[in-house]
């Protein structure tokens, strides 16, 4: 009977040994947010309305309706988060304050706001009052944030609601600990859907767009709204603002035009200053 060579008997052992050690691994490697991943999601609703009678606290403990932070023209950009969230939703509300502070030509002291509602009904004031201050320490040129930028708390079904009127599906995966998708929605002032926003940090240009159609072109300047609007469009296949070649080119040549009716006439104004023919 041939026998293999020692370096072969070796190498097999190691491929024994490895496979024995690797196989627990395997078969236990599917862990309970893996088995949770399909059940988290964003089914969008355009157009969908939230239901603004739903009942909420705030930080304080006193009791809110979502309608009273509909008021007005205002845009409102909803967050659903969960406050004892280790890592993603801290980094996510310090993207956020960095993006409101560089939204130009809209303020949140104004023209819209945020509301973010923790998906955790067990969540506590002070965990909830934590956070809040955490995000409105680092926007300290904005006055009054306590009603223009909530955290609010809430009970199941009222969360649960809100979740699904925006599409918005998550799940618990134990105390303190849930699996939800990273996204931010845009509401008219009357709480119908507008966009989605999915990155962890969103483009100050595409957040003072969307809050500039949510609106319909009704806060910040209007001219310059009504340019913005005409010159870039949604794309829904790569979810963002992108320009309309042809329209920027109209407004090109309108501007070109423009400046070349104001020379025909300056010169013309000179030649007859001068005694030329008109």
């Amino acid at each position: 009977m041939k026998t293999r060579p020692p370096l072969t008997r070796l190498l097999l052992a190691l491929l024994i040994l490895f496979s024995a050690v690797l196989s627990p691994a395997v078969s236990h490697g599917h862990t309970e947010r893996d088995a949770a991943l399909p059940e988290v999601g964003v089914d969008e609703k355009p157009g969908a309305r939230v239901p603004l009678g739903l009942a909420f606290t705030d930080t304080t403990g006193r009791p809110v309706r979502l309608s009273d932070y509909f008021t007005g023209d205002a845009p409102v950009l909803l967050t659903l988060n969960y406050y004892a969230c280790p890592m993603l939703c801290p980094l996510t509300f310090r993207n956020l304050t960095d993006t409101i502070k560089r939204v130009g030509g809209l303020s949140l002291e104004r023209d819209y706001r945020v509301v973010t509602v923790s998906i955790d009904p067990e969540e506590i004031p002070d965990l909830a009052q934590a956070k809040a201050r955490e995000s409105w320490a680092m926007l300290p040129a904005v006055a009054g944030l306590p009603g223009r930028w909530p955290f609010l708390m809430g009970r199941d079904n009222e969360i649960v609601a809100l979740a699904r009127s925006v599409g918005m599906r998550y799940t618990r995966l134990g105390k303190n600990n849930f699996a939800h998708p990273t996204v931010a929605v845009v509401l008219t002032p009357d709480g119908r859907v507008s966009r989605y926003f999915y990155d962890l940090e969103i483009r100050p240009q595409e957040l003072r767009l969307a809050l500039i159609e949510a609106a319909g072109g009704r806060i910040g300047n209007p001219v310059i709204n009504r340019v913005l609007l005409y010159c870039f469009h949604y794309d829904p296949v790569g979810r963002r603002y992108a320009l309309i070649a042809v329209n920027l080119m109209k407004v090109a040549g309108a501007i070109v035009l423009l400046l070349l009716s104001i020379l025909l006439l300056s010169l013309w104004r000179r030649d007859r200053a001068k005694g030329g023919t008109p």
